[in-house]
């Protein structure tokens, strides 16, 4: 377990693909050396290669109806078919608590590691940002269950990145950001889901 970059003994590994700590960290520091893997601190050092996309028409938030609902799950399979289609994918799941121990080990993923995201004298008011992660072949719709729940907020933080890492999708409630290889791949990204950016000069 790592916690702002000091090794930790507690918690538990569950080995699903190997020794998932050294291979991601590893696949992390090698194309996002300059970031932590928390999807909200990813935008600012590498804007270069960051689109962010709203998941309802006019920029709305939140879905209010099943048809709201079906718009904002086809922009989300929509984004991640044209990144990770015919491959696998790494979903890594944050676990946010107030407390440094690892919480239980989760049945469908392997824990990662730890990170302190919010540091404060006062041993009440850190947080901690435990990650899990799971590998799958992605097919269009198998996130949906999760998605839908990101969409209405009840789940923070999560990324979807191919094997490599190279590419990354952050969604979130309201969009998704989505970070790609080169800035010549993000250019074409956007340009395909034009309808579907900010009308602000900032992107978000």
């Amino acid at each position: 377990m790592v916690i702002d970059g000091s090794p930790c003994p507690r918690g538990q590994v569950r080995q699903v693909f190997g020794d998932v700590r050294t291979v991601l960290t590893d696949l992390w520091q090698r194309h996002w050396p300059g970031c932590p893997p928390v999807g909200y601190k990813l935008r600012d050092p590498y804007r270069n290669v960051w689109v962010r996309f709203h998941s309802l028409p006019e920029s709305k938030r939140y879905a209010e109806d099943e048809g709201e609902y079906a718009v904002a799950l086809e922009r989300y399979n929509t984004v991640l078919d044209e990144l990770f289609a015919g491959g696998d994918v790494y979903v890594i799941t944050p676990v946010w608590t107030a407390e440094a121990d690892v919480p239980p080990v989760r049945p469908d993923a392997a824990y990662w590691q730890s990170l302190l995201v919010q540091d404060d004298p006062d041993p009440q008011f850190r947080t901690y940002c435990h990650l899990f992660a799971a590998r799958q072949p992605w097919r269009h719709g198998c996130l949906d269950a999760l998605l839908r729940d990101i969409a209405d907020d009840k789940v923070a933080g999560v990324l979807v990145t191919d094997v490599q890492m190279r590419r990354i999708c952050h969604p979130y409630d309201g969009g998704a950001d989505v970070f790609l290889a080169t800035s010549e791949e993000r250019d074409l990204t956007r340009e395909r889901h034009t309808h579907w950016l900010s009308s602000s000069p900032s992107g978000l």
